[in-house]
């Protein structure tokens, strides 16, 4: 399959099944089973996950946390701008995405402040991509510190709704800070049902990989492998690396939550043995792709043309998942970020 056009990735959605807000119980999300060799669908509860997880299969969970990547500031001229955090560069420098764009130059300062916190940025430079690269004036333990207490969590652009207690952005297992969307497959998980897990024998490991604002980014190009992928970081530890290869010599399930985990699994299956990885991965899967670690994946539903509904064709096939999106619309499942997940087995 050479040269896919991008409109064959397109579905209908009606817009009110786009979830403005998460469940008030995480668990009870909605589950569409799509089973890969029979093409069967079943509509479960997320709850009932444990019902398709055996003993020694292993689960990858995504551990990084969203950080208050929205800062509100304004310019030495009294000017409004905003930025969005995008990646740690070091030594007290970002790249960050700027509105509106067109007002900050190289050399300007913005001022950032929330109650008697305060921080400083001068523009170093001006992307090709249309970012700035910032330098902050405060040192990197003192930055992190106040970006926690002036920023705002960025919610994707299609949650229009306030969320009231920005911790249902995060999941349960959420540790390094560093991502400006969540990993939303894994906001399913409650504490008691991982533990429920563990006790039926599955085991868990986690990699690192902060999702970036690339993830939202729907395919522009009009064929599919004309895209720009997203690069981002990730760290996969050496446990991890070790669980993996014991599940795999006992044949059981490496299942990944979230297309975060797809990505850094599969980009470290096609890297030189090492004990442990981290680096930028900018592994863009598409139809066809030879998946050579994960097994199964739960992930949430995405939305038309976008890189992941790509990626979840090139695992299940883009007819099947083409149908179980249909039927998702039917059943008036909830869609997107804080909405109902998939397990494709």
């Amino acid at each position: 399959m050479n040269n896919m056009k991008t409109e064959l990735f397109d579905y209908y959605l009606p817009q009110e099944l786009i979830a403005q807000k998460p469940l008030k119980n995480r668990q009870e999300s909605r589950l569409l089973v799509i089973h890969r060799k029979t093409e069967k669908l079943e509509h479960k509860r997320f709850y009932q996950i444990g019902d398709y997880l055996e003993k020694d299969d292993l689960l990858v969970l995504n551990n990084t946390r969203v950080i208050p990547a929205r800062l509100l500031g304004r310019k030495t001229t009294g000017a409004k701008i905003e930025f969005l955090l995008l990646n740690f560069l070091g030594n007290n420098k970002w790249k960050v995405l700027v509105k509106p764009g067109g007002k900050l130059k190289v050399g300007n300062t913005v001022v950032f402040s929330k109650n008697d916190e305060k921080l400083e940025a001068t523009v170093i430079s001006h992307e090709k991509d249309g970012t700035r690269i910032v330098e902050f004036s405060n040192s990197n333990e003192e930055l992190w510190q106040k970006i926690e207490k002036i920023g705002h969590v960025p919610l994707p652009p299609y949650i229009r709704a306030k969320i009231d207690n920005p911790d249902r952005y995060q999941t349960v297992y959420a540790k390094e800070k560093g991502a400006v969307a969540a990993p939303t497959a894994g906001l399913h998980f409650t504490k008691e049902l991982l533990e429920k897990l563990k006790n039926k024998g599955v085991k868990i490991a986690e990699i690192t990989l902060h999702v970036g604002l690339g993830t939202f980014r729907p395919i522009k190009s009009e064929i599919v492998e004309n895209h720009d992928i997203h690069g981002e970081w990730f760290y996969v530890p050496r446990k991890t690396i070790d669980l993996i290869k014991t599940t795999k010599e006992k044949d059981k399930k490496v299942i990944a939550v979230g297309t975060t985990v797809v990505r850094t699994l599969e980009t470290i299956a096609r890297m030189d043995k090492k004990d442990e990885y981290s680096g930028w991965t900018e592994l863009y899967i598409y139809p066809p792709f030879e998946f050579k670690i994960v097994d199964a994946m739960i992930t949430n539903f995405h939305l038309p043309k976008s890189s992941l509904l790509v990626l979840v064709s090139a695992f299940a096939g883009r007819e099947l998942i083409l149908k179980a999106y249909e039927e998702a619309v039917k059943e008036r499942y909830r869609f997107f970020s804080f909405g109902d997940a998939t397990l494709i087995l």
